[in-house]
């Protein structure tokens, strides 16, 4: 874990923690909810061994990075400006590739669609690229469990502070409780699917008191502590973003024509909301497409399955930006 991260000053002023190792091309590794930069220390460790420098970033809102006040400062359209600011920062002179998990796949998508410019390759881990949908994703909620009386949890999400308070009462509790529950540990029922609209989150989740094994302990006890000492706030205020960050992608073209890597598993719920298997009605979007699912894998891509991971995302860096070009 590093206690001194690199600050890189965003457009906007917001400062951006980042982990900055190894040498070659740059690699930038965004993560997801609820994680933080030091989640991805493996894949850093094994690219930056490989010939690459790799960059992990707390989003803006988390960890020791910036956390602004106002929601509209988690748009999607600012997060992508602290992509370009880190590039900038780490390698002027060259486009660097993305490697996203969770929200940091959307924000890593949503790069290279607006930015082809600065990033010349993309990865993604849990969620697919599907191009614009006909509306934003909160309408498209609201109609699908709202409007039924169904609970969802990005629904539970949208009024400040409710779920910032439940979730800052124990966030070391919260967190066992979502790593296991949309893991491929999960038992069926584990993470209720009959609630009401209105019920908190927490409410009816079954979890063990152990944490998963795929769990590093050392990096749980860090992100316990440091989102006791933040708050959920930052983090959740990327999901009040929907209807900005659905008007900002009308304006490009949808299509990613960068070379892009997908790995998903086959028991990731954020899948299973959709598609189990994404990657056929991918293929229309992105269509220089490697795509790979884990049997068997649930929500968290690199910490479930960290070794298939690092190989499958090796060599297709190798292939498609070699160390030494």
């Amino acid at each position: 874990m590093s206690d001194s991260p690199r600050r890189i000053a965003s457009r906007d002023g917001v400062r951006i923690a980042a982990d900055v190792t190894g040498a070659g091309p740059l690699l930038i590794f965004v993560h997801g909810f609820p994680e933080l930069r030091q989640s991805w220390h493996r894949l850093t460790a094994a690219t930056a061994a490989a010939g690459y420098t790799a960059c992990a970033i707390d989003v803006r809102g988390y960890g020791d990075s910036d956390r602004p006040a106002t929601i509209s400062d988690y748009r999607m359209e600012a997060i992508v400006d602290d992509l370009v600011a880190v590039a900038d920062a780490l390698s002027p002179d060259r486009s660097a590739t993305l490697v996203g998990h969770d929200w940091g796949a959307s924000i890593v998508w949503n790069a290279a669609m607006a930015r082809p410019d600065r990033f010349g390759a993309v990865a993604a881990l849990s969620i697919p690229w599907l191009g614009r949908a006909a509306a934003p994703f909160d309408a498209i909620f609201t109609r699908r469990f709202t409007e039924r009386g169904r609970f969802f949890y990005q629904a539970y999400f949208q009024e400040p502070g409710v779920a910032e308070a439940e979730l800052e009462a124990d966030p070391a509790r919260f967190l066992r409780a979502f790593y296991h529950c949309i893991s491929g540990d999960a038992a069926p029922g584990d993470w209720p699917t009959d609630k009401p609209h209105g019920a908190a989150l927490m409410e009816g989740l079954r979890y063990p008191d152990a944490l998963p094994a795929w769990v590093d302990p050392d990096y749980f006890a860090a992100a316990a502590a440091t989102f006791a000492r933040t708050g959920f706030a930052g983090a959740l205020n990327r999901y009040r973003n929907h209807r900005r960050d659905h008007d900002w992608a009308g304006g490009f073209d949808p299509v990613i024509r960068l070379p892009a890597l997908f790995i998903g598993g086959t028991r990731d719920p954020a899948l299973l909301l959709g598609t189990a298997d994404p990657v056929p009605l991918m293929r229309t979007h992105v269509p220089d497409l490697e795509a790979h699912m884990l049997e068997g894998c649930g929500h968290w891509t690199q910490a479930e399955r960290t070794a298939e991971v690092e190989a499958i995302l090796l060599s297709w860096l190798r292939r498609r930006v070699p160390p030494n070009s």
